[in-house]
């Protein structure tokens, strides 16, 4: 029998089983670029204070994907005013992170997490819905590329 999937808000009683999931976004992005991100780890409550964090500040939410009781998927999200003499005025919804269970993958549950943020910014009346991906991330633009997402600047570095 297949899982049903619910969604939610999280809690940060959440955080924990964040920091399990986010695991696969530590081993994606330290394959990539060691230079800059963590490895994966076993002692996943090394991250407790980073995902703990999203809790802590107004305008932030968090959407979960459970399968039954686990834990399969989330997305971080935040508002914040743009203001300022040469930018106009608006409400920016910030996607920070979006991670789905590679069990779980293909089953439309990125799409589905997706929509939620974008119903819950149009709610927190946002004229905007915005992410940084790296390139590398194939699997993420895809996704975003799908849900209507185009690119607008590209981010330059250079290792020193």
């Amino acid at each position: 029998m297949e899982d049903t999937i619910t969604y939610r808000t999280a809690t940060a009683e959440d955080a924990l089983a964040m920091c399990e999931l986010g695991q696969l976004l530590n081993s994606v992005h330290h394959a990539a670029r060691p230079d800059i991100y963590a490895a994966a780890t076993e002692d996943v409550a090394r991250d407790l204070p980073h995902w703990a964090g999203v809790f802590e500040k107004p305008g932030q939410v968090v959407f979960l994907a459970q399968a039954g009781d686990q834990a399969v998927a989330f997305l971080t999200a935040n508002v914040s005013a743009s203001s300022g003499p040469l930018m106009q005025p608006q409400n920016v919804v910030r996607i920070g992170s979006i991670c789905v269970a590679e069990a779980f993958w293909g089953k439309g549950i990125g799409q589905a997490l997706m929509q939620r943020v974008k119903d819950w910014a149009i709610k927190q009346d946002a004229q905007d819905l915005r992410l940084t991906v790296w390139p590398f991330n194939e699997r993420a633009v895809r996704l975003y590329k799908e849900f209507g997402f185009e690119t607008r600047a590209l981010e330059m570095g250079m290792r020193l």
